[in-house]
């Protein structure tokens, strides 16, 4: 995990400047997760980079903690909060395992654009369920690369991270994935894939 909080936090400044790639498709999915949000809420978001998202979100609950592995992803992510007069929002640097929430403490857990890159995702999908209260929502965007010619992505990430110019990437189908999700007791109310090829799938699913 050091190594890819080494890796992020040298892109913080670069990933801070990015515009983002559809902005038609980011905005339906601020839109469709902000539908499950109540104002009394207690949500998580791991995997925040420098924290747009949260900020978006924040109106719409009672608070929010942010969580990532880079410190200096955080740091942005902070400055921009206190920009926007946001405070219902904390920052937390690490994985969600060692956030370490309580069982059933939270209502809605976010994890956007990150588990394709973390080794452990099932673990991760199971450490949300353990944290989400029954009833639960648990928001998910992510790549699903297997059944897409970027598949072979994967032969390339040893040299890309000896460069330093790739993280980690893991490859899953949108099947695989589901199926993941379903088996650790979470029923899919909203599933839908874009991007080309259709390999960025957002999921919304509710702990059962």
């Amino acid at each position: 995990m050091t190594e890819s909080a080494s890796f992020w936090d040298k892109k913080a400044e670069s990933y801070a400047k990015s515009k983002i790639g559809d902005e038609a498709t980011y905005q339906r999915k601020i839109a469709e997760t902000q539908e499950f949000l109540t104002p009394n809420m207690q949500v998580v978001e791991f995997g925040c980079g420098t924290g747009s998202t949260a900020i978006l979100h924040a109106p719409f609950v009672e608070h929010i903690t942010a969580i990532d592995i880079s410190a200096n992803m955080l740091k942005i992510a902070s400055d921009k909060a206190k920009d926007a007069g946001v405070e219902n929002i904390s920052f937390s640097c690490g994985t969600l395992q060692e956030f370490n929430a309580q069982a059933g403490s939270l209502d809605a857990v976010l994890g956007l654009n990150v588990l394709h890159l973390v080794p452990n995702r099932q673990a991760v999908i199971a450490e949300v369920a353990r944290i989400l209260k029954p009833g639960g929502i648990f928001v998910s965007s992510t790549v699903c690369l297997r059944n897409s010619p970027l598949r072979f992505i994967k032969l390339l990430v040893p040299l890309g991270k000896l460069l330093g110019q790739m993280p980690d990437v893991f490859v899953m189908s949108e099947e695989e994935f589901a199926g993941e999700v379903t088996a650790a007791g979470f029923q899919i109310e909203r599933q839908w894939h874009h991007a080309k090829g259709g390999v960025a799938v957002f999921m919304v699913a509710r702990k059962r």
